[in-house]
């Protein structure tokens, strides 16, 4: 129960942090906060991010394949070219984040959470690594 409310002993502080190109597959991230950190090209497939704050940083190319992301927010983030295949994305909010060419492949995104991510003006282009086009794999159309 602790896990899915993001309780922990210790607090994963990670801001400003260099970590382009991590290998973060099958961590959990419960509770992160992450504000001006570099994630672009890190690896998150099936990692766990609950109640995670990360905002105002750069996951641009990150992948998020088979990852919960939960009640999380990616406000003023770059997620350009960032893949969310098969990701459960539940209470997350993209709202003022970039998203152009991120690939949501048979992403489970709830209903409130689909009408403001298919409001997102930078909801547009093509996955650079899946040739997936961004609106059409957000199910945008």
């Amino acid at each position: 129960m602790g896990q899915a409310n993001a309780a922990r002993d210790k607090l994963y502080d990670l801001r400003e942090c260099k970590l382009s190109g991590v290998k973060g597959d099958e961590f959990d991230l419960s509770g992160v906060i992450m504000t001006n950190t570099d994630l672009s090209k890190a690896s998150f497939k099936e990692a766990q991010f609950s109640k995670a704050y990360l905002r105002d940083s750069n996951f641009e190319g990150a992948d998020f394949t088979n990852a919960i992301v939960d009640r999380a927010s990616f406000k003023g983030s770059s997620l350009r070219g960032a893949i969310f295949k098969n990701a459960v994305l539940t209470a997350t909010s993209f709202e003022g984040a970039d998203v152009e060419g991120a690939d949501f492949t048979e992403a489970y995104i709830g209903d409130f959470d689909i009408r403001s991510l298919c409001k997102n003006p930078t909801l547009k282009g093509e996955n650079p690594t899946t040739g997936a086009d961004t609106r059409e794999s957000a199910t945008c159309i």
